[in-house]
């Protein structure tokens, strides 16, 4: 066994057995906010895989997340079903709304590509509304409400599934062919590559993803309606993406931590000076340039060049 292939293995185990000890010793709502870092971060990984495994930027997948979500809402809801039993039809139909999606955008790329993305974050909240028969319109759907204990186990399980399937995923041949059409597209034809076949499967994975998140996160608030899935949704997604680092998968657990977090303590007083109390976002943004400037490929970038370096 090399000595890379080591230290990955142990930090694996050593993540887990954090995960699990917090699971036993935190306070109910500090594991609420562990549970919403779960599912950012599964959110996060089939972004990841769109962007930076197969480099077809979005700004959408929060829109996603809102399929997922409403998904498990109206099963719950209006047919009684169990919640942990939604997860998989969440999955499975915003994984083919996104594959869907993926046909008409393979004529986009670049900030096209982004902004064809961001006008689907900003269009289905409003379809949410008009659907109310379905969706509940402003007013939402009620859910079962659960403990922070609840959420945060159903959150890091789906978030442990999601790694292992995203790394069986990008090991094998799938992986190498995402790899190529991010690197160049003419060369990846030249291999024998379809281009619409894998750009339009990275989407569907991306958005089956985000469709989990957004299911456990309906599940963790207790209610669904079109305020809790809105457009700052699919942009916080992309900032953990590209602060964990593009084209890692152990990166965006920081990336999840970052988007979580940060908000809440760019909110406190430090030192005496209560700026924050009055500007989070100024702070978050501020925070956040500073983050780009240190380590613009992210905290993996920067774990490469501290290694290199020692």
């Amino acid at each position: 066994m090399s000595r890379g292939l080591a230290i990955k293995l142990v930090a694996i185990a050593l993540g887990v057995a954090l995960v699990v000890v917090l699971g036993f010793t935190m306070t109910d709502y500090h594991q609420y906010q562990g549970g919403i870092v779960g599912y950012y971060l599964i959110a996060i990984l089939g972004l990841n895989i769109l962007t930076g495994y197969t480099g077809q930027i979005s700004l959408g997948n929060g829109a996603f997340m809102a399929v997922g979500g409403y998904t498990t809402a109206i099963l719950v809801g209006h047919h009684g079903w169990g919640e942990l039993w939604t997860l998989p039809v969440a999955a499975a139909v915003a994984g083919v709304a996104g594959f869907l999606f993926g046909i008409p955008a393979l004529r986009l790329a670049g900030p096209y590509l982004a902004l064809a993305t961001f006008a689907i974050a900003v269009a289905v909240p409003s379809l949410a509304k008009r659907f109310d028969h379905f969706t509940g319109g402003s007013s939402g759907i009620l859910l079962p409400i659960h403990t922070g204990h609840y959420l945060y186990w159903a959150s890091w399980i789906c978030a442990g599934i999601g790694y292992v399937v995203a790394w069986l995923v990008l090991r094998g041949r799938t992986g190498r062919a995402f790899r190529a059409v991010r690197d160049s597209e003419v060369a990846a034809v030249s291999s024998g590559v379809s281009l619409a076949s894998y750009k339009t499967l990275a989407f569907g994975i991306s958005a089956a993803y985000a469709g989990v998140a957004g299911a456990l996160l309906a599940i963790g608030a207790g209610y669904t309606n079109p305020d809790t899935f809105p457009v700052t949704l699919s942009l916080y997604l992309l900032i953990g993406a590209v602060v964990g680092g593009l084209g890692s998968l152990w990166g965006m657990v920081f990336g999840a931590l970052f988007i979580e977090y940060l908000p809440i303590y760019a909110q406190k007083t430090y030192f005496g000076f209560a700026f924050s109390k009055q500007a989070p976002s100024v702070v978050y943004g501020l925070v956040l340039i500073l983050i780009m400037l240190v380590m613009p490929t992210g905290v993996v970038g920067l774990a490469r060049r501290i290694r290199r370096a020692i």
